[in-house]
């Protein structure tokens, strides 16, 4: 664990020739590693037994009655909506601040995305906007040219930005109140966990949180197998509909056909998809599972670490913390206070790498992409506080096997930035 580091002492001034304290780094052991080899002995390096032993493992650790491994969140996320029945017209409320996996999927269906601004605070997706949108849905709907449900609003897509999760409570009772399906693009959310309040248990990302949730263990995530994902539900019928979707539609996987007395004889009972995990990548997630506490709390003292010695730069705002919320801590975004600086966001990168320092940006938002902006006439008013934080914030690096010389390189230079670069 890092101990915080005092302002102004946490590390020599940097300069160009500073070693590099990259955006992020894997975490990856001895254990991952033998696993692998383990597995490459074996003879069997597709979906298989370390998928199996991943899934009920990863299952036990959200506690979700049924997990579903894949190659990556986006498989997850269309896989979900797929076995939602979700259908070509229909519409589906997304955050305009997020990756493009989470609206992307909406199109290979046919769907349409509404997108939503986010909370100037969390970059969650803004509830209280999502609300006035499934409102007027349903006032529409209730008028004489009530449109039919092939057009209606009928889910949701929360991003649990960074690891901070938002408001479950509320989300369901809107996603209840509605009659719509919640899948939440859970890419940032593991391990984290919410509560209503001090009194409350806590709940855990996966755990009914949504109605199915999706996990990636991308290279950059919080645990990774290098590609890969999961989704996690509660629903059977959900799990067994996405099981049989990420291979071909077939009705029993290479794994379950192959091995000893098995028949070689399949039906193909619906048009799936090449969406399977293999069992090299599940072998690395099985022992990242095992250390995912650990990776997290590591994390967490960076993050303490910045918010500690960071605390006095007005130049800058920090990310939320919120007692209620167990973080994960995928990122660390800062934002710039422009006014009171003579560089912006984008010169401020380039001096931030000059110094040694990976940083990046999360995310250009949806609205501010040409595919969006020409396809639904969206422009940067259309969703001003997303398009105002976009323009100010950035990534710092924040992963598990961070050093403490390295964090007091990052805050250094932020200091010094800060001081050479004021108004």
């Amino acid at each position: 664990m890092l101990k915080s580091v005092p302002p102004d002492t946490a590390a020599p001034a940097p300069t160009a020739a500073t070693t590099q304290v990259p955006f992020f780094r894997p975490d990856i052991g001895t254990r991952e590693i033998d696993e692998v080899v383990a597995v490459l002995r074996s003879g069997w390096l597709t979906t298989g037994p370390k998928v199996r032993q991943f899934e009920r493992e990863f299952a036990t650790a959200v506690n979700a009655p049924h997990t579903v491994a894949v190659n990556s969140c986006t498989a997850a996320l269309h896989l979900a909506i797929e076995a939602l029945g979700l259908r070509a017209g229909q519409r589906v409320l997304v955050p305009t601040m997020t990756f493009a996996a989470t609206a992307e999927v909406l199109h290979y269906i046919g769907a349409v995305p509404v997108l939503v601004d986010c909370d100037p605070v969390t970059f969650n997706l803004d509830l209280d906007q999502a609300e006035k949108a499934l409102e007027r849905d349903a006032d529409a709907r209730r008028g004489a040219a009530a449109p039919s449900d092939d057009t209606r609003i009928v889910g949701i897509m929360p991003v649990h930005v960074g690891g901070l999760m938002i408001d479950c409570d509320r989300l369901r009772a809107l996603a209840d109140q509605y009659g719509v399906w919640i899948v939440e693009d859970a890419a940032h959310a593991f391990p984290a966990a919410w509560r209503k309040n001090s009194d409350a248990p806590w709940q855990r990302c996966g755990d009914q949180t949504g109605t199915v949730t999706a996990f990636s263990f991308y290279a950059n995530k919080t645990i990774t197998t290098g590609e890969g994902g999961m989704a996690a539900t509660a629903d059977a019928g959900l799990a067994d509909r996405m099981r049989l979707m990420s291979l071909h539609g077939l009705t029993n996987d290479a794994w379950d056909r192959y091995r000893g007395g098995k028949s070689w004889d399949y039906r193909i009972v619906a048009p799936g998809y090449k969406y399977n995990l293999t069992d090299v990548a599940a072998a690395i997630g099985i022992h990242q599972l095992s250390r995912a506490e650990e990776m997290r709390q590591n994390r967490e003292a960076v993050a303490l670490a910045y918010l500690d010695a960071l605390s006095d730069v007005t130049e800058i705002e920090l990310p939320p913390t919120d007692p209620n919320r167990i973080h994960s801590w995928h990122l660390f975004p800062v934002r710039l206070r422009l006014d009171t600086l003579s560089l912006d966001r984008d010169r401020i990168i380039d001096e931030l790498r000059d110094l040694g320092i990976g940083c990046s940006v999360h995310w250009r938002p949806l609205h501010c992409h040409p595919y969006y902006q020409e396809r639904f006439g969206l422009t940067p008013e259309s969703f001003p506080t997303a398009s105002a934080q976009f323009e100010r914030v950035i990534s710092i690096p924040i992963f598990s096997s961070m050093t403490e010389d390295e964090v007091g390189r990052v805050i250094e230079s932020i200091r010094q930035l800060t001081r050479t670069f004021r108004r």
